[in-house]
This record gives C-alpha cells, sequence and structure tokens, in this order.
C-alpha cells in the first residue's frame, strides 16, 4: 500500500528535480548565447580589418592574397567557435537532465 507521505516525498523530489533542472537550463543557454555573442563580434571585427586591409591594397596580386588570408582565417575561426558551442548545447543538455538521475534510478530495476 502506499502511503501518502511517499506521495508528499516523491513530489517534493519532483518538483526539486525540475527546479535544479530549469536553473541548469537558464546557465546553458546564457553561456550559448554569450558564445554566439563573442563569435559574431569576433566575425565582425575580422571582417572589418579585411575590409580596411582591402582598400588599402594596390595590385590584383596583393588583393587575392589578402582575401585568401581572410577566407583560410575565417573558416578556422568559424571551425572551432562551432566546435565549442557545440560542446555547449552538449554540456547544456547533460547538466538539465542530471537531476532527474535519482529518480530515473528509483524506478529503474537493479540487474
Amino acid at each position: 500500500m502506499v502511503k501518502i507521505e511517499d506521495i508528499q516525498s516523491y513530489g517534493k523530489e519532483h518538483f526539486e528535480s525540475v527546479a535544479a533542472s530549469a536553473s541548469n537550463l537558464q546557465s546553458g543557454v546564457q553561456a550559448i548565447a554569450a558564445a554566439y555573442g563573442d563569435y559574431a563580434k569576433k566575425s565582425f571585427e575580422d571582417t572589418k580589418s579585411f575590409v580596411e586591409t582591402l582598400s588599402g591594397v594596390k595590385s590584383l596580386d596583393k588583393a587575392l592574397e589578402a582575401q585568401t588570408e581572410f577566407v583560410r582565417s575565417a573558416y578556422e575561426t568559424f571551425v572551432s567557435e562551432s566546435q565549442k558551442i557545440a560542446g555547449l548545447y552538449s554540456d547544456c543538455a547533460k547538466q538539465t537532465f542530471k537531476p532527474f538521475e535519482g529518480l530515473v534510478a528509483k524506478f529503474t530495476p537493479a540487474q
């Protein structure tokens, strides 16, 4: 027979898990938004610098060289920032669901 105290205890644990999960989700989303903002700012600054460099170039060879360097740098930055942001998404998901591990363990049969 299920006791009322058991139901209340479960409800309290569930509520605490949901609250902790929401807090972790909020922190994760803030970190992701900050990473996107930092990447956008860096990208803007790099593009601004490229345009300034390109405007001072007097030959086609130097223009192609500057463009090649900019594309290489932009690609490397994109790849590294994408990996960083993907890691933040993964960490956010792990931290968001971590509070529920205890509840799941209670209902998972031991093997």
